[in-house]
């Protein structure tokens, strides 16, 4: 069966990836279209989702980039918006194993700018979930407006929200604040192991899992890196090993499992509420088919999912 649409909220961020130059006193950088949800709906287009992106474009070269990335991977950008602000630029820098730090330049552009009535004339009709997360749910102003649209979309889709803790643009205990009101509103919550430190300092998965299904989420899923993922569906919990792969970098790394465990669930039918049809077996097969689309991710730079022709690069890709 095809999945159903889902819809996408959440910035749009030009990653910027510092590279050797040619002489001692300049800096070359190599940039490429990124941000979690971009990144998230990208991964899911490729992946034969139907996915929509609510994003607020810039005018400027970003923003040019952006679009004509995610249009040439298939993301419906029909209620994107056409900001005046300028894009949002991360800087990254790599270490020797792949991972990045970066740092923003972020003040006043054009994500973080959502109003109500830009989001409110969003037609839900056909969407199964709506998934968000990252800045775009704690920058103001438009964090409120985002949280508010996602209480409405409630009624009629699942939920799935991650975190994506950036404690360099806002601090975590903000993200503290707010994270029982989101366990409130999700059916997904999918966050790093990296995100659980900084949000539960010291808590054991398992403990933080519980803590979040009693706020109100029915599945989390807490991603380990190289190590796979564990997965708690209302309390019942599963260990997923990771897939072998090349790592280049990990950047998009974690939107890319999200879109995979969205996607799988999404071609069984089993998005569009509550999650009432879903098993501990359902969520095993999804995570796994979710960390083999991450691995392709990790095995080439920069935040660039696999297209679905090429997941015969790796066995047992569930099915989806």
């Amino acid at each position: 069966m095809s999945p159903r649409q889902i819809t996408v909220v959440g910035e749009c961020v030009a990653d910027a990836f510092t590279e050797p130059a040619n002489v001692s006193s300049e800096l070359a950088l190599r940039v490429l279209p990124g941000g979690g949800p971009a990144n998230t709906a990208v991964a899911l287009a490729r992946l034969g989702t139907p996915a929509r992106l609510l994003a607020r474009l810039s005018g400027d070269v970003f923003g040019r980039l952006f679009r004509a990335h995610l249009e040439a991977s298939g993301v419906d950008l029909s209620y994107a918006v056409a900001a005046a602000e300028p894009s949002t630029l991360a800087v990254a820098e790599l270490d020797v194993t792949g991972q990045a730090t970066y740092s923003f330049h972020a003040q006043n552009t054009a994500d973080w700018q959502w109003t109500p009535g830009e989001l409110a004339r969003t037609d839900l009709s056909e969407t199964a979930c709506v998934h968000t997360g990252s800045l775009a749910l704690v920058r103001e102003p438009g964090g409120a407006a985002v949280e508010e649209f996602l209480a409405t979309a409630a009624s009629r889709a699942t939920i799935s929200i991650d975190p994506n803790v950036r404690p360099l643009l806002v601090r975590p205990e903000v993200y503290r604040a707010r994270l029982a009101r989101w366990c409130a509103l999700a059916d997904i919550l999918r966050l790093s192991e990296d995100d659980l430190e900084l949000l539960l300092p010291g808590t054991p998965p398992e403990q933080a899992c519980d803590t979040w299904h009693a706020a109100g989420v029915r599945l989390v899923v807490i991603t380990l890196g190289a190590d796979g993922a564990l997965a708690s569906l209302d309390g019942e919990r599963l260990q997923i090993p990771g897939a072998a792969a090349r790592v280049v970098d990990t950047v998009g790394a974690g939107d890319s499992f999200t879109a995979g465990l969205l996607h799988h669930l999404g071609a069984r039918r089993l998005l569009g509420g509550r999650l009432a049809d879903l098993g501990l077996d359902d969520v095993a097969e999804a995570c796994r088919f979710a960390t083999r689309v991450a691995a392709l991710t990790c095995s080439v730079a920069g935040p660039n999912p696999p297209w679905r022709n090429q997941l015969a690069q790796l066995a047992n890709v569930g099915g989806a």
